[in-house]
């Protein structure tokens, strides 16, 4: 019998693990939309299946989550590929309101319920951090695929979004620091605020202005033979940019789709990123479901945390950016409200910063992890009904 290397078997099994959960993504996106829903449920709902929860075939590991980060950052730089700096300026104040709210309460919400569910305060801090959270890549994914990128809808609700993640890095700034030492480093909070503030303007605008007055830069490299690979490395760069400075990738990744934008080059990127898109945004929705464990809802007192957090979290975060959005009109307001409340991997994140903190028991991380899960899920129909 020949001899395998063991690193040659364990790429075999990687191998394996993507096939199954890229297929159980492709066979629920297929199966969702024949029904008339969105494929995006039908993406997290085959990772659950495939996932430990159900039928074990594949678990969370370092390979697949770094799959899941590329999806998500090539969905906001198509996102980004699709937007106007002067489209965003147009529902800036707006935008801005919908981020304060779509914080302020839930964070406020998320902090009561943990009180009232007997958890001390440096608790409630995280649980009101996860609830303040909004996963913009699970709506943009769904704005897009309902021909609604160029819409104000979509504008306020990514405006607002990278104001939240601003907002949300202040929080969970704020909770490490008193659950690390018992109090907080201000000048180290107001140092990373300066630092996220002045990337998202120096790119938004700055890079912007910059590539309006050369429209063919991409086309300048002698080493590429189309404009994709220059695009996709300042994709890359301004994605891993962000993550050093705090910031969530994404919105290094959607700033780099602006500055793309304004490129003679835009339209052929665009059916160039594409394939990457397809391939990548299915591990993204996928991992969701792997990184569900059923077994920890087998407690009263988990699903009873669940039910009351995830109502918390929906009823705060639409009723503050409803509010918020009203000059755009009831139903409009409405859309932004609903496009909002999703938590997705944003509310996994920040719920498991602080189970490594020791302040979250495996009770209430499952519970939060099950609300991210369930916004993540109920979003995407709802929002295709109020959609104008």
């Amino acid at each position: 019998m020949p001899f395998v290397p063991a690193a040659a078997t364990e790429a075999s099994a990687l191998l394996i693990d993507l096939a199954v959960v890229l297929a159980a993504a492709k066979l629920g996106d297929e199966v969702f939309k024949r029904i008339g829903q969105p494929a995006i449920v039908g993406e997290i709902l085959a990772g659950l299946v495939v996932g430990p929860a159900v039928l074990g075939m594949v678990e969370p590991s370092e390979t697949l989550e770094v799959f899941a980060e590329l999806g998500v950052v090539f969905i906001l730089f198509w996102v980004g590929l699709e937007t106007r700096l002067d489209e965003m300026r147009s529902v800036g104040r707006t935008a801005g309101a919908v981020g304060v709210a779509g914080v302020a309460l839930p964070f406020a919400g998320g902090y009561a319920v943990a009180l009232a569910l007997g958890e001390d305060a440096n608790t409630a801090l995280f649980v009101g951090a996860a609830l303040a959270a909004t996963s913009v890549g699970i709506t943009s994914a769904l704005l897009e695929s309902l021909g609604a990128l160029r819409t104000r809808i979509a504008r306020t609700i990514l405006g607002a979004a990278v104001i939240d993640d601003i907002l949300a890095l202040i929080l969970v700034a704020i909770a490490v620091g008193i659950a690390a030492e018992g109090g907080v480093d201000v000048v180290s909070i107001l140092l990373s605020i300066g630092l996220a503030v002045s990337f998202v303007a120096f790119f938004a605008l700055g890079g912007v202005r910059a590539i309006q007055s050369r429209p063919g830069i991409l086309q300048e490299p002698r080493f590429a033979e189309s404009p994709l690979l220059p695009a996709v490395l300042l994709c890359l760069a301004l994605a891993a940019l962000a993550s050093e400075i705090g910031l969530a990738t994404v919105i290094g990744a959607f700033l780099a789709g602006m500055i793309v934008a304004e490129t003679k080059d835009q339209h052929p990127i665009e059916q160039e990123v594409l394939p990457l898109y397809a391939f990548f945004s299915p591990f993204f929705f996928a991992s969701i479901g792997i990184e569900l464990d059923l077994d920890a809802f087998a407690d009263a007192e988990t699903l009873a945390a669940l039910a009351a957090i995830t109502a918390v979290a929906v009823a705060t975060k639409l009723v503050g950016a409803y509010l918020a959005a009203r000059p755009l009109g009831d139903r409009e307001a409405l859309a932004v409200g609903v496009g909002m409340v999703p938590r997705g991997e944003v509310g996994i994140i920040v719920a498991g910063i602080g189970a490594a903190s020791g302040v979250i028991d495996a009770e209430l991380f499952a519970a939060i992890v099950g609300m991210s899960v369930l916004t993540t899920v109920l979003a995407p129909p709802t929002l295709r009904r109020v959609l104008p």
